[in-house]
């Protein structure tokens, strides 16, 4: 069996298991049990006992014997208002045959070139994706945290209404925009709630790095954090922020509120770290003499409807409203995918943080001449000259402090523009606000059939 299956089961208020799935249903039966019939496997009762009386939720690993023969599996019992509700999963017994059996979950690791941290409701709480065309993917989900991470995907499911129940995800197929690969969901049962869903790519070899090796000899810091680091970093603090959020919403059990407070305050502390990870690790790959985005055929009105898609809930959250291009309006143009939606992610998300409340933020696009723009502009306080002179720096803040930024993210922006062949440049008039304006190479020939 494979060891994520989850083994569901119920007993009564009288310790009576009155459902339960194979193979546990028939180890009942074999330890002299009846269906229904008080529970027969000494260690699992013990376990119901006990959530029963303390009406709290008890996970541990069991041992039974089945014809002499151990077996064991993780369990988790749930106390409900009728008697309490069994989870087993990591299932081994003995003499279960292997052949023709699907691969192992450390295979499904070790094939995976993706990792997503799923609440209970299949909404993303973290994501390290490791594949270069996977970028794009990583951005959306990045900002797209609270969201079914089937938003973000084209699955190959025919007819697919969400929310669909997670067994019928597991193993499907799906696209993702910029990976000319098709990928699988590999869903993975977390203890306590949730899951981690593993992408595993249908075409395993690895696609070759856009960027060139660093040269021989040349180990800054920042080289050594974005080549040797970085990874290292990303799957520890995506599993930190997934458990503290596992804990904030209780998913694990019932908790004081004084606790899932502090909780919220790791996750936030350990997304904070993250992004300064990701900034740093960016910014490696945008001084590199080498680095080269992958050119392609890209809309700029699709890459801000979808820029303003991923953050609709921290806009919502703040009363801002986000105006984008109409479905009919369109900018085509030169450039990387993710890389653009990199760019314009961290133009909207500074907007949102520093316009006022109740105010909007504007997306608009267009083509002039040999030239694709799409402007991001707000209704805050603006920029005075020398802010405008600077703003676009190496770790600049503008005096800002504890706002959770790392000062990279305009000097990055504008260095991907600049690497696109395009420009990343600010018009600001003190007390009404500024406009972000990313220039690329227009794609003249789609500009022409939609008469531009």
């Amino acid at each position: 069996m494979h060891p994520a299956t989850l083994i569901r089961a119920r007993c009564d208020a009288a310790d009576r298991l009155i459902e339960a799935e194979e193979p546990l249903a028939g180890l009942q039966l074999r330890c002299g049990g009846e269906m229904p019939g008080q529970v027969a496997i000494p260690a699992l009762l013990a376990l119901v006992r006990k959530a029963r009386r303390t009406r709290q939720v008890q996970t541990r690993t069991i041992v039974a014997l089945d014809d002499n023969q151990p077996i064991s599996a993780f369990v988790r019992v749930v106390p409900d208002s009728d008697g309490t509700v069994l989870e087993l999963s990591q299932w081994q017994g003995a003499g279960e045959r292997v052949t023709d059996s699907p691969p192992s979950l450390d295979l499904l690791q070790h094939l995976a070139e993706g990792h997503v941290l799923l609440d209970a409701n299949q909404c993303v709480l973290a994501a390290n994706l490791q594949a270069e065309d996977l970028g794009g993917l990583a951005a959306m989900l990045a900002e797209g945290r609270g969201r079914p991470w089937t938003d973000f995907v084209s699955l190959d499911i025919a007819g697919h209404r969400q929310p669909l129940h997670w067994r019928l995800l597991d193993d499907a197929r799906f696209g993702v925009k910029g990976s000319p690969r098709k990928w699988r969901a590999r869903y993975v049962p977390r203890i306590g709630g949730g899951f981690e869903l593993l992408l595993v790519p249908e075409t395993i070899e690895r696609l070759p790095q856009t960027g060139a090796a660093p040269a021989r000899g040349r180990l800054a810091w920042n080289s050594l954090l974005g080549r040797d680091l970085a990874p290292a970093l990303r799957q520890p603090i995506a599993r930190i922020i997934a458990n503290a959020e596992t804990i904030r919403t209780r998913l694990a059990g019932p908790l004081a509120e004084e606790y899932a407070t502090y909780a919220a305050d790791i996750a936030e502390a350990g997304r904070h770290l993250m992004g300064l990870v990701e900034d740093l690790a960016d910014l490696e790959a945008v001084e590199d003499p080498g680095f080269r985005p992958a050119p392609d055929k890209i809309d700029l009105a699709d890459c801000a409807r979808r820029a303003a898609g991923i953050l609709s809930v921290r806009a919502q959250e703040r009363g801002i409203s986000v105006r984008v291009p109409d479905e009919g309006e369109h900018a085509p143009a030169i450039g990387e995918f993710r890389r653009v939606l990199q760019v314009l992610i961290n133009l909207l998300s500074n907007a949102i943080r520093y316009t006022p409340a109740e105010t909007t933020v504007v997306l608009g696009c267009g083509v002039t001449g040999a030239t694709a723009w799409i402007s991001v502009a707000d209704e805050g306080e603006g920029l005075t000259q020398e802010q405008a002179d600077r703003v676009f720096d190496k770790f600049e803040r503008l005096g800002r402090a504890g706002d959770g930024g790392s000062g990279l993210g305009l000097y990055i922006s504008r260095r991907l523009a600049r690497a696109m062949g395009g420009e990343l440049n600010v018009a600001s008039t003190p007390g009404a606000g500024a406009c972000f304006v990313l220039s690329l190479p227009a794609d003249i020939a789609v500009s022409h059939a939609v008469g531009r």
